[in-house]
């Protein structure tokens, strides 16, 4: 398309005024209405053309040379009745600046210009120009920037400011005189830019940090910004300003004949462009003005724009912005690359010199300057599984993979095919990768960047680029699913340790944290599939976990976590917690505390990382109420679905090997299958072992005694080990009444060989530690004395006087109640008791129980300021369940007198 705004500008508008020649103020009018006539007629030309299918690159060319043609025509009018000709303009030149400059104008673009004189033109004359033009462009309603300098001021400027640099690079002659802006030019590459070139690479790389932190540090934003954001033109724009810089060219293609670039790299460029344009054309089109935002409407717009239309699974705006981000992740890399390799400076020293600085880490891989190379890139095609050792490597080092190395994995992604994934070695270093303490949803976002993630687990194709185009989530399903990795990482590494106290201990304790990141990785990879994700995506695992060589139990465990993964939010948001049989449901889908555990990390995890605002003290407060009430009916259940478990026989092992040198393993093993599972599955590996070093040394001794002070906590831990006998916690509850003692807390653990294993938490009836060493001494010989019946309790107890024994109380704030269930265990009756907390209250129960025939198998008691909170787990004299109706009543009758008559 030609311009031709002479026919807008007839000659009559010389014969205006006195003597056929008009003054500047009276053609003013004429000029301008010529101008907006000229601009209204190839402004819908050119629209007509875009909506016809021109490309991104032809329009905002044309707009460009539109906006030329009117710029020139104007400058040398004014430069004309100003009494100017030739002579003037040899000192004074029109140059376009900045997107203008490259020729890169959309509809509602920014002009830029810059009026550059030479010093022989007075100022006020340079300014008058410069008005008269500008005055006319803003009656037009244009957007223009304008600068008025002489090439000294630009030199000057340029050093003080990085945008009036990058400005100037992008800087383009329209009119008046050639030589002046030749001048520019060559002062432009052998002044403005080899000065402070590094300085202005990393402040350019630093703005780049600064976008992303306002318009989103990922290309994946449900509604970016096509200019700032993250894949966008702005990153296309950084990359050729950093590399001018550093290689001083003019036209693109110069870098090909450097040899920083290849053919294909460039052609990617002008299409990125080109993409970026059209749709940034229409955006204008469609808004009436600048504007640069994809909001949701826009993208429904763009989506009919350019051709895509619904389907049976999939809304025409989703097909249209997975495109999008496909895109934006190749700019992203495109930009990122050639930034790169601009930073990398000094190759050819580092190559002479490589052997005496690189590290060598593994399978032909070199640590250089916090980066992972790869010297010999042939490499991968004999061997494609090293592309994984790359992750792990770079990820084990805490280092960046070069460029070059991304490059690489980039170029063989077709070698990752069936054979690549099930290999055990890929496998293997994929789970080190998530079994890492650090850098595991960096090393995931990398391999996604590289689309090397997609390829290995080709299930996670079915979300990438995903959008759901709602207003809940702000990133695609892939960003979602990998902030997601990010959450639980924080949880399982202690990072959210302060904001999130319970998760992180949580998180702590389960046994396979690789196991919790799958979970997390593949809880959405039903999405890409129609309705009902959930089920879809659970139904995906077995495929996956038989390819990863994951164990069945392992795999049973995903296939479980990927199907509920919506449930516990569920639960938790939508129903009523205090209706007991629902939690027991609840609890009885979970089956086992460890599937408990990693549902409710992969619950908080999915819903922190659908944004900001989404996770509330609230939520986190309902998720651990349900959470703690499901696990208290699981503990109360014994945990016996677990009781085969792979945690359990992990367990058994890891406790074997601290003990190894120490007891016959047989020994060991046979000690650690008799202990209750609830004990296995709670405690750590290292106190485990303790606590099997006293059970063994029953063989030398009957009665096994232990104090440990814990000041920091304020009591004393009180541990017992003995064989079982009738009544055995109730002598021991009494000998701690005896003696004035408060017990705080208490847990009993029988196991199957008839050892007994009782911790008391305990301090004195004022809260203090009590660190008396003839009192301990005191307490040991009666607890000796009762254990071996030489003593009689009820006698020891009768010593102590009532005033002493049991200190002034007030009334009770609440009334004691007693409950009895035999639903949650299948070997015992368990009894709860809620009642005010006094010195000898657990002696007064436990020997109630006994005196009724009852044999205590588990207790849990914990106490709150001064409510008690206690649970019994007890058997008949016959090792039976308690079911006859008048004898619980009986129990609970018993009970509640003796503890209402204690005074």
């Amino acid at each position: 398309m030609q311009f031709f705004i002479d026919p807008y500008f007839p000659d009559s508008i010389n014969a205006v005024g006195d003597a056929g020649m008009a003054g500047f103020d009276e053609k003013r009018p004429l000029y301008l209405s010529g101008c907006k006539n000229f601009l209204a007629k190839y402004r819908e030309d050119i629209k007509q053309l875009h909506q016809n299918g021109a490309s991104g690159a032809d329009v905002t060319h044309l707009l460009s040379d539109m906006m030329d043609e009117l710029h020139n025509k104007l400058f040398l009018s004014i430069i004309i009745d100003l009494g100017g000709g030739d002579e003037m303009l040899e000192h004074i030149s029109l140059i376009a600046v900045g997107g203008y400059g490259r020729g890169e104008l959309n509809p509602y673009s920014d002009i830029d210009i810059m009026f550059l004189h030479d010093g022989v033109l007075s100022s006020a004359t340079v300014e008058d120009i410069a008005q008269k033009l500008l005055y006319f462009l803003w009656d037009m309603r244009l957007d223009v920037g304008y600068s008025v300098r002489m090439i000294i001021d630009c030199v000057e400027m340029a050093a003080a400011d990085g945008t009036v640099k990058t400005a100037l690079m992008d800087a383009r002659f329209l009119s008046g005189s050639r030589l002046l802006f030749t001048t520019l030019t060559k002062v432009i590459f052998s002044q403005i830019l080899p000065k402070s070139s590094d300085s202005f690479i990393k402040e350019k790389i630093a703005d780049m940090k600064i976008r992303r932190e306002k318009y989103g540090s990922t290309v994946y934003l449900l509604e970016p910004n096509l200019k700032e954001g993250e894949g966008g033109l702005r990153d296309l724009q950084t990359a050729i300003w950093v590399s001018r810089v550093k290689y001083k060219f003019t036209e693109m293609r110069e870098l090909i004949i450097k040899g920083i670039m290849n053919d294909e790299e460039l052609e990617s460029y002008h299409a990125a462009l080109d993409y970026l344009w059209r749709i940034r054309n229409e955006l204008h089109y469609f808004n009436g003005r600048k504007n640069d935002q994809l909001t949701f409407d826009a993208q429904v717009h763009l989506a009919g724009f350019l051709g895509y239309s619904d389907s049976d699974r999939v809304l025409a705006v989703e097909d249209f912005m997975r495109d999008y981000y496909r895109q934006g992740n190749k700019v992203e890399h495109f930009a990122s690359s050639l930034i790169s390799r601009c930073i990398w400076r000094d190759e050819g020293a580092l190559k002479i010199l490589g052997y005496f600085v690189r590290r060598p880490v593994g399978d032909g891989c070199f640590v250089i300057k916090g980066e992972l190379t790869v010297p010999d890139e042939t490499v991968v095609e004999g061997t494609p599984e090293v592309m994984m050792k790359f992750f792990e490597y770079s990820q084990k080092h805490g280092v960046t993979l070069n460029v070059r190395v991304k490059g690489l994995i980039r170029k063989n992604l077709a070698l990752i095919n069936d054979k690549f994934r099930r290999s055990r070695e890929v496998n293997q270093s994929f789970l080190n990768i998530l079994r890492s303490p650090k850098g595991v949803a960096d090393t995931l976002r990398l391999m996604h960047h590289l689309e090397f993630l997609n390829r290995y687990l080709p299930e996670l194709e079915h979300i990438y680029c995903k959008v759901q185009h709602d207003l809940y989530h702000i990133y695609t399903v892939d960003i979602h699913t990998l902030f997601a990795v990010e959450q639980a990482e924080k949880m399982l590494n202690g990072e959210f340790r302060e904001a999130m106290p319970i998760p992180c201990r949580i998180a702590s304790e389960i046994g396979k944290p690789e196991l919790l990141i799958l979970s997390v990785l593949f809880h959405d990879i039903g999405k890409g599939s129609g309705g009902g994700h959930a089920e879809k995506g659970a139904a995906m695992i077995p495929t996956i976990a038989r390819r990863m060589g994951l164990s069945r139990e392992d795999s049973e465990r995903l296939e479980f976590l990927v199907r509920q993964h919506l449930l516990f939010a569920h639960i938790s948001q939508r129903r009523d917690l205090n209706d007991e049989k629902m939690i027991a449901q609840f609890a009885r889908q979970m089956e086992t505390s460890e599937n408990l555990k990693m549902l409710y990390l992969l619950s908080v995890a999915d819903v922190r990382a659908v944004g900001t605002d989404v996770w509330t003290a609230w939520k986190a407060s309902l998720f651990q109420e349900l959470f703690e009430k499901a696990f208290a009916i699981l503990d109360r259940g014994g945990f016996q679905q677990e009781a085969s478990s792979e945690r359990v026989t992990s367990m058994i092992k890891k406790v074997t090997d601290i003990l190894e040198n120490d007891f016959p393993v047989a020994e060991t093993r046979r000690e650690l299958k008799a202990m209750p599972v609830r004990l296995l599955l709670s405690t750590p590996a290292p106190l485990i072992a303790e606590q099997v070093r006293l059970l063994l040394g029953l063989e030398q001794s009957d009665i096994l005694l232990r104090l440990t002070h814990r000041p920091e906590s304020g009591y004393s831990e009180y541990t017992i080990c003995a064989h079982d006998m009738p009544g055995m916690f109730s002598r021991i509850t009494g000998v701690m009444a005896a003696n004035g003692i408060n017990i705080l807390g208490a847990q009993i653990n029988t196991s199957k060989n008839g050892k007994v294993l009782d911790v008391l938490q305990v301090n004195s009836p004022q809260g203090t530690l009590i660190t008396d060493t003839a009192r301990w001494q005191k307490i040991e010989k009666d607890m000796r004395q009762v254990i071996h019946g030489e003593v009689q309790i009820a006698t020891l107890v009768a010593k102590r006087k009532r005033p002493t024994l049991l200190t002034a109380r007030p009334a009770p704030r609440f009334a004691t109640r007693v409950d009895v269930d035999n639903d949650v265990s299948e070997e015992y009756t368990v009894i709860d008791i809620l009642t005010h907390d006094k010195v000898g209250l657990l002696y007064l129960i436990t020997s109630t129980l006994a005196e009724m025939g009852l044999y205590i198998g588990v207790s849990k008691i914990s106490t709150k300021v001064d409510q008690v909170a206690d649970v019994f787990y007890v058997q008949d004299i016959f090792g039976h369940k308690i079911t006859v109706p008048e004898k619980l009543s009986e129990i609970c009758s018993r009970l509640m007198t003796a503890i209402d008559e204690w005074v």
